[in-house]
This record gives C-alpha cells, sequence and structure tokens, in this order.
C-alpha cells in the first residue's frame, strides 16, 4: 500500500504539461530565495552575525579590496542570506572581472538557490581564469577542528563544477570535472571527496570497472580530518564498511549536511544494488529534513524530481486515456511485479 501511495504522490505531484520537453535544468518549484535557512544554536547566530558585522565594516572601508567584498559575501551567506550574497559577488565582479574567486563563490550559492545552468557558467569562467596559476589554499570560514584547510580555489572550482553538472545529468562533464578535481586533490580529504563524487557518476554511466579503479587512492587509516562521511562511504564502496552499520550509525545523528551526504551516499548504492525502493526511502528521508542547502539534500531533492519526471513522461507514453487510468496501470505494474517505485534519473 505504501508504494502504491509513493507512486501516486510522484505522479500527481508534477504538472501534465512537462512531458515533451527537454529536463536539462530541473525546477524544484519553490522559491528558495525566501527560504528560511537550516536552524543554528543561538549561541552560533550571535556569532555568525558579529562576524558579518566586522565584514559588512571592512566591505564598506574598502570597497576596492576583493577579499572584503568575497568575506562579505561569505558572510552573508553562512546566515543564509544567499541572494545578498550572490550579488556581494556581482558587484565584485563588475570591479574585478578576472579574479575567479568571485566566480567560484557565486557558482556555489547559486547551487544553494537551485539556480544550476548559472552555477555551471560561472564556475567554467573560474576553470578559464585559473589555467596557468599555482594552487591558492581556500582560507576556511567556518574552520574545521584542526583549523586546517583542506581545499584550494583550484579544488573548490572543480569540486563545485562537477556537482553542478551531476546534479542536471551531465554525467560526461561532471566525469571530466571530477578528474580534473583528483588531480588538485592533495590531501586526504579532498581525495576521498572527490572520489566519493567521481565513483558515483561513473557507476551512473555504468562503468563500474572503472568506478572501482576510481575508489584505489582511499585506503584505510587516511588522516581525514573533516570529510570522515565521504571517507566512510568509500570504504564502504570497497567492501571495507558495512553498509547496514554505516545507515545505523548515521541515524542516530542529528540530521546535518553530513549526515545527509552518508545517507545520499547509501541510497546511491543501493539503487545500484536494484534495491530501488530502499533507496526511494532514503533519499525521501533526506528531503524530509530541514537541511536544505547541503549537496546531500540538494542531490536527493534532483534525483526525485527527474524520477517524477521519468514515471510520468513513461506513462504517457503508454497511456491514452485519463491520467487516472494511467495512475491505476502503474499501480498494476507494481503490485504485480513488485515494480520499483521510481526509474531513477534517466540519463
Amino acid at each position: 500500500m505504501k508504494v502504491l501511495l509513493t507512486i501516486a504522490l510522484l505522479i500527481t505531484s508534477w504538472p501534465m504539461q512537462v512531458a515533451g520537453q527537454r529536463q536539462k535544468q530541473l525546477d524544484v518549484s519553490a522559491d528558495f530565495a525566501k527560504r528560511s535557512p537550516p536552524p543554528v544554536s543561538a549561541e552560533a547566530r550571535r556569532e555568525l552575525e558579529a562576524k558579518l558585522s566586522e565584514a559588512r565594516i571592512r566591505y564598506e572601508a574598502q570597497p576596492k579590496n576583493p577579499d572584503a567584498v568575497i568575506w562579505f559575501g561569505r558572510r552573508l551567506a553562512y546566515l543564509g542570506r544567499f541572494t545578498e550574497a550572490i550579488e556581494a559577488y556581482s558587484s565584485g565582479i563588475k570591479q574585478f572581472p578576472r579574479d575567479a574567486r568571485l566566480y567560484r563563490h557565486r557558482g556555489h550559492r547559486y547551487i544553494t538557490l537551485r539556480k544550476f545552468d548559472l552555477a555551471i557558467a560561472d564556475l567554467q569562467k573560474a576553470v578559464t581564469l585559473i589555467k596557468g596559476l599555482p594552487a591558492e589554499v581556500e582560507p576556511d570560514g567556518q574552520p574545521n577542528a584542526r583549523n586546517i584547510p583542506t581545499g584550494t580555489l583550484q579544488f573548490n572550482i572543480w569540486y563545485h563544477l562537477g556537482l553542478a553538472q551531476y546534479l542536471t545529468g551531465r554525467n560526461e562533464d561532471a566525469l571530466k570535472s571530477y578528474r580534473e578535481c583528483l588531480k588538485v586533490s592533495g590531501n586526504p580529504d579532498s581525495i576521498v571527496a572527490t572520489t566519493h563524487w567521481l565513483y558515483m557518476t561513473l557507476r551512473r554511466l555504468k562503468r563500474e570497472s572503472e568506478a572501482r579503479q576510481a575508489l584505489e587512492p582511499v585506503q584505510p587509516k587516511m588522516d581525514v580530518i573533516e570529510n570522515d562521511g565521504y571517507y566512510k562511504l568509500v570504504l564502504m564502496y570497497k567492501g571495507l564498511a558495512d553498509a547496514e552499520a554505516l545507515l545505523a550509525e548515521t541515524l542516530k545523528q542529528p540530521s546535518s549536511p553530513g549526515s545527509l551526504s552518508i545517507l545520499y551516499g547509501l541510497a546511491n548504492w543501493h539503487h545500484y544494488n536494484g534495491r530501488i525502493e530502499k533507496s526511494v526511502e532514503l533519499l525521501q528521508q533526506i528531503v524530509s529534513s530541514d537541511q536544505w542547502t547541503s549537496f546531500g539534500y540538494i542531490a536527493a531533492e534532483t534525483d526525485l524530481k527527474r524520477a517524477q519526471i521519468s514515471l510520468l513522461l513513461e506513462c504517457r507514453g503508454m497511456c491514452s486515456a485519463t491520467h487516472f487510468d494511467c495512475l491505476l496501470t502503474y499501480q498494476s505494474k507494481a503490485a504485480a511485479a513488485s515494480l520499483s517505485i521510481t526509474q531513477m534519473v534517466r540519463t
């Protein structure tokens, strides 16, 4: 009964007129620019507000300093003021059109607001601007436990470009970006993060042998500082960690970007192994959380939307009767053959 209800929701929640349209960029419906940011503690908010005030003072005193522009934008974004952050970066780009950092950060926040094509354009521009430049360590706005930055400008540009391409189903492009990202992944944290997304991209492309090979750089006892969730997932992909134990451990944690990243990896892993209903169950659990700015949430959301579109397009292709008759056909198929409740991410 739960399966049939899910099918009904997937079909009836998506407008009929999408049939025949090319789904290059998914319309996820909600106006994310107006959505409240994920909750933080009162103490954390006070600290974020204080740092924003400091960044604003510096920005207003040094409007022609690109560092001041970037930090003002970053501090706005940490408080969920993403539209204002994008406006700050855009203002900076007018003054410093060859500063790759501004395109990198604006591209990231376009991803947050589900403006994926704009993100790709910005990040591709950033790629052209970093050609031939030495690696530049990117300071953390929210430092890890050791206060050691783990990313470079080059890494973050390729990483976010690969993500935006993955989210829009441009898997071949995402593959190229993640391979470039791996070339500039100079520490265990960046290696495990890139390997995770590279592996998932290769699995979506049904290149299983290459996906297994992609896991080789990740080994037990790596000194991972902050991307332990990705590390656990990659070890699971290699058969060195148990999926059920990882799921149980993750479900005990409060909802956070880290826990949702693990759940998203597990959802994909179940999908690859033919357990589609379990995969969709995990995706739906992810999007029921309040962590809508996290990459795991955004990826789950786009997967579910693409599933709705795929299901509807197939439904319309096989039915010439009413919407309700079409739904009944899918209910019958699911009941008779234990059909998976969605056909995930056709690309």
